[in-house]
C-alpha cells in the first residue's frame, strides 16, 4: 500500500501538472518554439525516450505496455507504432486531454489513455512497464515501493528513470527550498545511484524471506542523460 509520504507527494504533483505547469508542459512536449532552458530540458527528453524505446524490443505486438505516468503520451505512440496495446496513465486530466487530441487515427485502439494512480491494482499485468521521469520526486523509500509494484505486475522488464545524485541537481534541490511554498515545482529527489542499486539488491537478496517482488529480477542496463538543465538516469530491470 502507497505510504503517507507517497501520497502527499501524488497530490503536490498532480496540482502541479495539471493547473500550475498544465500549458507550460504542453508547449514542452510539442514542437512549438521553446525558450533555451526548456530547449534543453527538450532535448534531455528526447533523448531519454530514445534510449528507453531501444530498452524495448523493436517488435512489441500482442504485447501489454503500461506507461506510468505518461504525460502527453510520446512515448506511447512510439510502442504503440511497435505494435504494443498501451494503458497509459497519469494524474494529470489536463495533460491526459492532450495526449488523446495527439492520438494519431492510425493508433486508436492501441493506446488507452487514462486519468488515475500509476499504482492502481486494477490495472492488471503487462510484458513491459516504463516509468519515464514519474519516480523523479518521490525519495528512495517510496521509488522503492513503486519499483516493488511495478515488478509484481511486469513479466518481462521494468524501465524507470531517476535523479542521479550530482552536484547540480543537488544544488538545485537545496536552491528550491528557498522559494515560497507556492511558486515551487514538486522538488526532484536526487539518488545516489549506489544506493538505488543497494536497496535493489537488498530487497533482492530477502525477497524469498520477505515475499519482495523482486524476486527473480536484476537490475540491467543504465544510461544517464545530461543536456542543460535536464538530468535524469534510466534503469533497467529484467526478469531472470
Amino acid at each position: 500500500m502507497p505510504s503517507v509520504s507517497y501520497q502527499q507527494r501524488r497530490g503536490q504533483i498532480e496540482a502541479y501538472f495539471d493547473r500550475t505547469a498544465a500549458d507550460a508542459w504542453k508547449r514542452l512536449t510539442s514542437d512549438a518554439p521553446v525558450s533555451g532552458i526548456r530547449a534543453t530540458v527538450r532535448a534531455g527528453r528526447e533523448q531519454m525516450r530514445g534510449t528507453l524505446l531501444d530498452y524495448l524490443p523493436t517488435e512489441l505486438s500482442g504485447k501489454r505496455l503500461l506507461d506510468a505516468g505518461c504525460g502527453t503520451g510520446m512515448l506511447s505512440l512510439e510502442a504503440a507504432r511497435r505494435g504494443a496495446h498501451v494503458y497509459a496513465v497519469d494524474l494529470s486530466p489536463t495533460l491526459i486531454e492532450n495526449a488523446r487530441e495527439r492520438l494519431p487515427k492510425e493508433l486508436a485502439g492501441r493506446i488507452e489513455f487514462v486519468v488515475g494512480d500509476m499504482l492502481a491494482p486494477e490495472q492488471g499485468e503487462f510484458d513491459h512497464i516504463v516509468a519515464m521521469d514519474s519516480l523523479i520526486h518521490y525519495e528512495l523509500e517510496d521509488a522503492l515501493t513503486v519499483i516493488e509494484d511495478f515488478a509484481s505486475r511486469a513479466r518481462v522488464s521494468v524501465l524507470f528513470t531517476f535523479a542521479p545524485r550530482t552536484v547540480l541537481l543537488s544544488l538545485m534541490h537545496a536552491v528550491g527550498q528557498f522559494f515560497p511554498r507556492s511558486d515551487r515545482s514538486p522538488a526532484i529527489v536526487p539518488v545516489a545511484e549506489r544506493k538505488l542499486r543497494e536497496a535493489i539488491a537488498a530487497a533482492t537478496a530477502t525477497a524469498t524471506a520477505t515475499n519482495s517482488p523482486l524476486l527473480g529480477w536484476q537490475a540491467g542496463r543504465t544510461q544517464r542523460i545530461s543536456r542543460g538543465f535536464y538530468t535524469s538516469q534510466a534503469m533497467e530491470l529484467i526478469r531472470l
